[in-house]
């Protein structure tokens, strides 16, 4: 049985406390009002001219936006930045919760996928993977409440959900909303979000009874209801996520779509799973624990890493490339105010997910190196955080983004928690599944 180490339940706690203060300062500090609003970009046009005294006052104040004249444009722009500058916390707060809580939903679906084609290989894996999903009952709870509170308008991440957007007549009118509003009202989009969790949830508590089940059984009557259980889920968990892309992310910026965007969200919170599964068992490994796991089943974690790094930049480019190429105003505007606005993120996010990980995981040998892989997971999850921000930061906050004190803490917060909750659930239950008909292969995995 794994013992929590007190050490890194300590850790996990100072994590979590540092995170809560944190964000609590950035609600705290964010803008009240217009007059707030004025000072910071006065201040911030201060700062600039003192480096470039060719550049006015006013041309910082409106971050790279044309001059305003009139005085009612200029109150429509710091109403704007306020509301950017008040969404910063909750964006910030917003893409580390969906982060976490989907690379447990990426642990959870590569399980699935396990236990459907009957692999051989990682059966060993099947307790850290169990320990992973654990996190994802508190996750989807603090998700939902998150929804829950965008919808009572204690935010805006999303726009669509703001008072008027689909009354004519209303100043905040669009008609492109509006056009999409018998699917994109918060009753429908809150019961899919409420129909998703569930049933992801169901699936990762009846799998893992199932599976510590038939570590006290005399016959595989266990295993076996697991892989129908795990095919069905698997149906309808592809269906769900394109969906959930759709409904947690895209809307983020209501005004533009992508056919391919559902592929690329998976693609991010899977090689974030598989890379979170290779992170724990190598720490498990160098704490003793795991003594049936070898160079074998890291090499194939390993490999996975490898392959949908690869297939995250296929569907990057493939997406990138139709749009930019087609030059379609409402489509490439999406990619434009990234370039511009987000470029080091945004470039960034590429050299961290695809180029590092292929030249460090191509080579064979280097996937069985734990500190090789310790510091290609760290630069992977990292990457990949940076994706999710790239999707959710420039549809919330604009050209008012900045890695600050909200960003660093909600990190810290949801790390701590996510450390607390696997590691915990990780002492619940041996590492071992005894019974799994798999065992005796996985156990002697070479190649």
């Amino acid at each position: 049985m794994y013992t929590f180490s007190s050490k890194l339940k300590t850790f996990s706690l100072i994590l979590m406390a540092v995170g809560l203060l944190g964000i609590g300062y950035g609600f705290y500090s964010a803008p009240k009002d217009i007059q707030a609003v004025e000072a910071i970009l006065a201040a911030d046009a201060h700062g600039s001219h003192q480096e470039s005294s060719n550049s006015s006052t006013e041309a910082h104040a409106v971050a790279g936006e044309k001059k305003v004249n009139a005085e009612t444009e200029h109150k429509a722009h710091l109403e704007h930045v306020l509301s950017q500058l008040q969404n910063k916390p909750w964006a910030a707060l917003y893409v580390a919760c969906i982060f976490f809580m989907l690379i447990s939903l990426g642990v959870l679906a590569f399980y699935a996928i396990q236990q459907v084609a009957q692999a051989g290989w990682s059966p060993v894996l099947f307790r850290v993977m169990q320990g992973i999903t654990a996190y994802l009952p508190v996750g989807s709870v603090i998700f939902f409440i998150i929804l829950v509170l965008c919808g009572l308008h204690y935010s805006s991440i999303f726009i669509w959900l703001n008072e008027g957007i689909t009354n004519v007549g209303s100043a905040n009118y669009d008609k492109v909303i509006d056009g999409k509003s018998g699917y994109l009202n918060f009753p429908f989009w809150i019961v899919r979000a409420s129909l998703f969790l569930i049933v992801w949830n169901l699936y990762r508590y009846f799998s893992r009874k199932n599976c510590l089940a038939q570590d006290e059984s005399n016959d595989d009557s266990f295993y076996k209801k697991n892989f129908k259980l795990s095919a069905g889920f698997l149906v309808f968990f592809i269906v769900s996520e394109s969906i959930m892309s759709w409904d947690w992310i895209m809307s983020i910026d209501p005004h533009w779509s992508s056919t391919l965007f559902g592929w690329y969200v998976f693609a991010s919170f899977f090689v974030s799973g598989i890379t979170t599964i290779c992170l724990i068992t190598l720490y498990l490994k160098s704490k003793g624990y795991l003594e049936h796991v070898n160079t074998s089943h890291i090499h194939d974690l390993a490999k996975f890493m490898f392959g949908f790094s690869v297939f995250w930049t296929y569907l990057w480019f493939s997406q990138f490339m139709l749009i930019w190429y087609a030059n379609i105003p409402e489509e490439v505007t999406y990619f434009v105010t990234r370039i511009q606005v987000y470029n080091l993120p945004f470039f960034g996010a590429v050299a961290m997910n695809f180029l590092f990980p292929v030249l460090i995981l191509i080579n064979t040998d280097f996937k069985r190196i734990t500190w090789i892989l310790l510091m290609a997971s760290t630069v992977i999850l990292f990457g990949h955080y940076i994706d999710f921000f790239n999707m959710i930061m420039p549809g919330t906050v604009g050209d008012q983004w900045f890695i600050g004190i909200s960003e660093i803490a909600s990190v810290l917060f949801f790390l701590g928690l996510f450390i607390y909750v696997v590691f915990t659930a990780l002492t619940k239950a041996p590492l071992l599944p005894k019974r799994n008909p798999f065992i005796e292969e996985s156990k002697h995995f070479h190649y």
